[in-house]
């Protein structure tokens, strides 16, 4: 397999849930919640895909199932993160850059944190990139643990039953919607980045004055 056939594997929606169903979906959300390479991975559309696929029949995979095992993948992908973040997570200022690491994501990452505490950890959960950084964030400034254990819990709970339950219940109801699901991903894109890219415009903002 070539490095742009990965690449797409890694992140296409239908190519991950079809190729390598359940175990894959759990790796992908794993790594896009906690390790500092997996910012680039489909969090958002890869759970409204599995849970428009999972209700339309084309992905034989209980809901139920599916909202435990994504959710636990979240939780221990994020407390990786923090892990990560406690030990090691100072040198990745220091990282050269590369396709897979950007200081910038960092920073964006470590003001948002700054701004907004443990909260951020929950808000962090629907905006690609901060996702994957707010808890190695949040381990290397010492967050307080059971602050942060509540937070990583409440906030994975919400973004995977969120997700999930939207994209089912708008496949149970329109199950014709399989039939459009790449213009509804790219929906999904677009709407999940207009925060990220909000966010990052008024922390730079700030930060200049």
């Amino acid at each position: 397999m070539s490095i742009a056939e990965l690449y797409h594997l890694i992140t296409d929606p239908e190519q991950i849930i079809q190729t390598g169903g359940l175990i894959l979906i759990l790796l992908i959300i794993f790594a896009e919640n906690g390790l500092f390479f997996g910012f680039f991975l489909p969090g958002d559309t890869l759970l409204f895909t599995t849970g428009l696929l999972c209700s339309t029949g084309h992905f034989d995979v209980s809901i139920y199932l599916l909202l435990v095992s994504i959710s636990a993948a979240a939780f221990l992908g994020s407390a990786f993160g923090y892990y990560f973040g406690e030990r090691a997570g100072k040198e990745l200022l220091h990282r050269k850059e590369n396709l897979f690491f950007k200081r910038k994501y960092v920073d964006s990452a470590y003001a948002f944190f700054d701004r907004h505490g443990g909260f951020a950890l929950i808000m962090a959960r629907f905006l690609p990139i901060i996702r994957t950084f707010a808890p190695i964030i949040a381990g290397m400034t010492k967050f307080d643990y059971s602050k942060f254990l509540y937070y990583n819990i409440l906030g994975g709970t919400i973004w995977v039953f969120l997700m999930l339950l939207l994209g089912y219940f708008l496949g149970l109801f329109i199950p014709q919607a399989k039939d459009y699901i790449e213009y509804l991903i790219l929906g999904i894109v677009i709407i999940t980045w207009i925060p990220v890219v909000i966010t990052y415009l008024k922390e730079r903002k700030r930060l200049q004055k």
